[in-house]
C-alpha cells in the first residue's frame, strides 16, 4: 500500500510541491510555478481547495479517483486523503491552490461559519464546474488572497485575508447554486430515484427491520454525498431532505391507519419507529391530531 504523508502545516505543503512560504498560516500556489508530480497521498490538516485548467493526470480523494475538467473546484478539508496517481510520469499541474491552516480563521467570522459552507463534504464527483465568467471571479479572488499574503504581516493582515477567502467561499456558494439549477434535469432524475427508494423502503419490510430511513442511508443509495444530496433536494424542493422523508413517513402513517384495522402498535412497527409513542409524538407533531384521533375523524 502506498505510504500516505501527513501535511499538517502550510510550510510542510509548500516545502513538498517546492514554493516558498510566504505566510505561516495561508498559502496561493500557481501549479505553472511547480517542478513536475509523479504521485503521492497525503493526509491533510489544511483546508484545500483546488483549481484545476485541464486534466492533468488522475487525482484520488478518499479511494476514488477523479479526472478534472476545464475549470474545476474540489475543496477538502482537514482529515482528508487525497493524491495524484500519475501512472509513473511526471506531471506539470494547471491551476492553483488556496491552502490554508485551522488556526487563521479562528475567532472571525468564518470560523464560525465554515461549517455552513456544505461543499467541503461533497465527494469529488460532486465538484464545482465553472463557466468562463465564473472562473474569472475565482481567479480574481485567488489573486487578491495572493496579493495579500505578499504584504508585511501587520494587525490587518489576518482580516483582509479570512475576508477575501469568504468572499471566495460566497462566490463558490453561488456557482454551486447556478450547478444544481443548470443540472435540473440529472437532479430531477436523483429526485426520482429518491421517491421510488422511499416507496420501496415502506413497501417491503426494510423499515420493520431497520428503522426509520434517515438521510446518510438514502444519499449513499443514490451514490451521493450527504451533504450533496441534501443541498440538491433542499435546491429541488425547497425542503430539506429529513423534512421530505417525514413527509413521505406520514403519507405512509395516514394511508396505513385510514384504510387498515391495524393497531397502532402493529403500524408504528412497520414503518420503522422503535417506540409506539415515538409514532404517536411524530404523527401529532405533523398533524395536530393522535393516530386514533386522525383515525375517528375519518
Amino acid at each position: 500500500m502506498e505510504k500516505v504523508n501527513k501535511i499538517e502545516t502550510v510550510g510542510q505543503y509548500n516545502e513538498y510541491i517546492g514554493v516558498d512560504t510566504r505566510h505561516p498560516l495561508v498559502s496561493v500556489v500557481n501549479f505553472s510555478e511547480v517542478p513536475g508530480i509523479i504521485s503521492f497521498r497525503h493526509y491533510l490538516g489544511l483546508y484545500c481547495i483546488f483549481y484545476k485548467n485541464i486534466k492533468c493526470g488522475d487525482m484520488t480523494y478518499g479511494c476514488q479517483p477523479y479526472d478534472y475538467e476545464d475549470g474545476t473546484l474540489v475543496f477538502l478539508s482537514p482529515g482528508q486523503v487525497y493524491g495524484i496517481d500519475s501512472k509513473g510520469i511526471p506531471v506539470v499541474p494547471s491551476g492553483y491552490a488556496l491552502v490554508f491552516h485551522p488556526d487563521l480563521i479562528k475567532g472571525t467570522s468564518l470560523g464560525k461559519t465554515i461549517r455552513n459552507y456544505t461543499f467541503f463534504s461533497y465527494e469529488v464527483n460532486e465538484a464545482l464546474h465553472l463557466s468562463k465568467k465564473e472562473r474569472k471571479t475565482i481567479l480574481d479572488c485567488l489573486e487578491k488572497i495572493s496579493a495579500e499574503i505578499d504584504q508585511n504581516i501587520d494587525k490587518h493582515s489576518k482580516t483582509l485575508i479570512v475576508s477575501n477567502i469568504e468572499l471566495f467561499f460566497n462566490n463558490c456558494m453561488r456557482f454551486y447554486d447556478r450547478q444544481f439549477i443548470t443540472r435540473s434535469n440529472a437532479n430531477k432524475d436523483i429526485l426520482t430515484r429518491f421517491e421510488k427508494l422511499l416507496d420501496d423502503y415502506f413497501s417491503s419490510n426494510q423499515a420493520e427491520q431497520s428503522g426509520l430511513p434517515n438521510v446518510a442511508y438514502c444519499a449513499e443509495q443514490l451514490h451521493l454525498s450527504a451533504n450533496y444530496f441534501g443541498d440538491l433536494i433542499k435546491k429541488e424542493t425547497g425542503n430539506t431532505a429529513l423534512d421530505y422523508i417525514h413527509n413521505r413517513l406520514l403519507e405512509q402513517a395516514k394511508t396505513k391507519i385510514y384504510e387498515t384495522s391495524k393497531s397502532f402498535s402493529e403500524i408504528s412497527d412497520e414503518l420503522g419507529f422503535k417506540y409506539q409513542q415515538h409514532f404517536t409524538r411524530f404523527f401529532k407533531q405533523k398533524t395536530g391530531m393522535t393516530p386514533n384521533e386522525f383515525r375517528n375523524a375519518n
